[in-house]
């Protein structure tokens, strides 16, 4: 059974065998904790994510889905890259942000990984509201099958912190 764990921090500094990226569809690195773990993990991130862009991903990585590269000098394996949905209030896009962290749990599968350390995906910039995004992340994470020990959600500030232990329960 997966442990679920939650830290108030920053992902760049934890030590797991994935940390996760709430990455944009370019994989070239931005801003919030895209731009954190480019800067944190070093070029080798960047080289690959360009890899991966002239290769499987011309047109960036779709919403949803996920995909690992190195973790460069971060305390991790590897950096799994997913890319949340901008939230909408016309449109429901909860299955997108749920893919996210299903899709992250089967590459960190594929890998053999078996801690996997999540942000909170879409909470940022592309304005997901904190408590759904709490209440998809942990549910999801709960009721998907994987392999993974430990799931530990390294949330930035006292705000997320509290939303998710509303939700991890």
């Amino acid at each position: 059974m997966t442990t679920l764990t939650l830290v108030q921090g920053d992902i760049t500094r934890e030590r797991a065998d994935a940390l996760v990226n709430a990455a944009n569809s370019s994989l070239l690195g931005g801003g919030g904790v895209d731009g954190a773990i480019h800067r944190r993990g070093g070029p080798a991130i960047l080289a690959e994510c360009r890899a991966l862009r002239a290769s499987r991903y011309g047109k960036g990585l779709p919403t949803g889905q996920a995909v690992a590269t190195t973790a460069g000098e971060l305390d991790a394996r590897w950096v799994i890259h997913t890319v949340g949905p901008v939230w909408s209030a016309t449109e429901d896009r909860s299955e997108q942000l749920a893919s996210c962290y299903r899709e992250a749990l089967r590459v960190a599968d594929e890998l053999g990984a078996r801690t996997v350390a999540f942000p909170a995906i879409s909470t940022g910039v592309y304005r997901w509201p904190l408590e759904d995004a709490a209440r998809i992340a942990t549910e999801t994470v709960r009721t998907t099958p994987t392999a993974v020990e430990e799931v530990r959600f390294v949330l930035f500030d006292d705000r997320a912190y509290q939303a998710f232990a509303r939700h991890a329960g």
